[in-house]
């Protein structure tokens, strides 16, 4: 799915990285937990959150994600934008709750990760 898809399901704001806006993403990732992200997210994923720090743009770099959107219309502060810009990571913010905005992307094609077992 294309980060341009995402931003128009979720009506999400676009706050850093609009020229990336046509890669595509193959999972997303609803967490507020960074360990479970670290455990589960496979590369080329979105992340939901409602957790705004710059720990979140670490996680994502470090998973290789390409889209962070930050639930409930949290917005991040200018540290984490700029840290996102320079690690090339879309971020959005949408109005929409953690479940809700999780239930759109999967309704529409995004799956989610598998769980090992």
């Amino acid at each position: 799915m294309k980060i341009s898809t995402i931003r128009e399901l979720l009506s999400a704001e676009v706050l850093t990285g609009a020229d990336r806006l046509e890669e595509h993403v193959y999972s997303a990732c609803g967490s507020d937990m960074m360990s479970d992200v670290l455990a589960y997210v496979k590369d080329q994923a979105v992340l939901l959150t409602g957790l705004v720090n710059t720990q979140v743009v670490r996680t994502a770099e470090m998973m290789d994600m390409h889209c962070i959107v930050f639930v409930r219309s949290k917005q991040p502060t200018p540290e984490i934008v700029q840290l996102a810009e320079e690690s090339g990571i879309v971020l959005m913010a949408t109005p929409k709750r953690l479940y809700e905005a999780c239930g759109i992307l999967y309704s529409n094609g995004l799956v989610g990760n598998k769980v090992k077992e």
